[in-house]
């Protein structure tokens, strides 16, 4: 007797612990002050938008340089709903996820035509065109951009309800929605992306990365399986994209489509994280929120210290810190490679 299994002792204990952390997350808001709730938005919004880009980069092969075209859409579309058509900020959050799903199509259409470095470019030209068009859409601010109103702010669903719960002020009763939501796409994000990794689909994706004509000599619909990640990873950028926005209440189309804030800063923390591996990004998010936070006070030299870090990690650590620590200890929070359990053998 034998059996296939991707769980090891130190997944079921990070596991054990991720359930641990979450619930701690959940009533962190109960004890905690402002500012780390707000440093916990940071951390969450980040992770998931880098996650979602290690999802087609890391996994699926498609190095993209236009996430910000989904950060945006997403962020203009939960706009668009509060100011045209009155919705509630929280629900038109899902007009964002939809918003960036749409464009996503077309994006794909053209990318999926390009390889390599051209697909890369692809991607940074539709958002830039994308930028372009936003920008002459004079009901929400054109080039400028808009802010939420106060009244749509000031009665956002949940607000009251969690002012009372935690005596809070409405400003920071949004905080902790805002951190709450921010949680629930950081889990739901992770736990679908380790699902998805874990299933045939997973496989297929990971044989399309490795060789896309190998993968369809072997019964891979490759061009299938790059869409429905694609699509994926677009849609729940756009939901973070209009979570972030629908905190900030201020949106331009600098600021929304902003190729260093969603694109670079993301492929900095999976880069030194450890592309390819779910926990790179959880460990990249926190080494790029600790040198911001150090380096908050020094201006250009924040940039220059990311700089080096990277230049450092692609010398001497090129499959990342966590690939670091995988290669010292073996260790694999999130395992999904697949390994044949003998009868009576131990897990390891």
């Amino acid at each position: 007797m034998h059996q296939v299994t991707t769980r090891t002792r130190a997944s079921t204990i990070a596991g054990i612990a991720a359930l641990a952390l979450i619930a701690v997350g959940l009533i962190l808001p109960a004890f905690a002050p402002r500012s780390l709730i707000q440093d916990l938005f940071f951390i969450l919004t980040m992770l998931t938008l880098a996650q979602l880009w290690n999802l087609i980069a890391g996994f699926g092969g498609m190095v993209s340089v236009g996430q910000q075209a989904f950060v945006g859409i997403g962020a203009y579309a939960l706009f668009a709903g509060v100011i045209l058509w009155g919705w509630d900020p929280v629900p038109a959050i899902l007009l964002g996820g939809l918003a960036a799903f749409l464009l996503a199509i077309p994006t794909a259409f053209f990318a999926f035509r390009l390889a390599g470095a051209y697909f890369a470019i692809g991607t940074w030209v539709i958002a830039e065109v994308t930028r372009l068009l936003i920008a002459q859409w004079k009901t929400l601010g054109g080039g400028t951009g808009t802010s939420l109103p106060r009244e749509a702010t000031s009665d956002i669903i949940g607000v009251e309800a969690i002012a009372n719960l935690f005596g809070l002020r409405d400003a920071a009763a949004r905080d902790v929605l805002a951190y709450w939501l921010a949680l629930a796409l950081a889990v739901a994000t992770m736990a679908a992306i380790y699902a998805l990794l874990r299933s045939r689909t997973g496989l297929a994706l990971a044989a399309v990365r490795d060789n896309d004509n190998a993968a369809q000599s072997v019964g891979v619909d490759a061009r299938r399986v790059k869409w429905l990640v694609f699509l994926a990873a677009a849609t729940m950028t756009g939901l973070v994209g209009a979570l972030i926005f629908m905190q900030t209440a201020r949106i331009s189309p600098d600021a929304g489509f902003s190729l260093t804030n969603w694109t670079a800063y993301v492929v900095f923390i999976t880069v030194i994280g450890g592309i390819g591996r779910l926990e790179g990004p959880i460990l990249g998010v926190l080494v790029f929120w600790g040198l911001q936070t150090a380096f908050a006070d020094y201006g250009s030299w924040y940039l220059l210290a990311l700089g080096l870090l990277a230049i450092a990690t692609m010398l001497f650590a090129p499959r990342g810190l966590w690939g670091l620590i995988a290669d010292r200890w073996g260790i694999a929070l999130f395992p999904v490679q697949r390994r044949l359990i003998l009868e009576g053998a131990k897990d390891g």
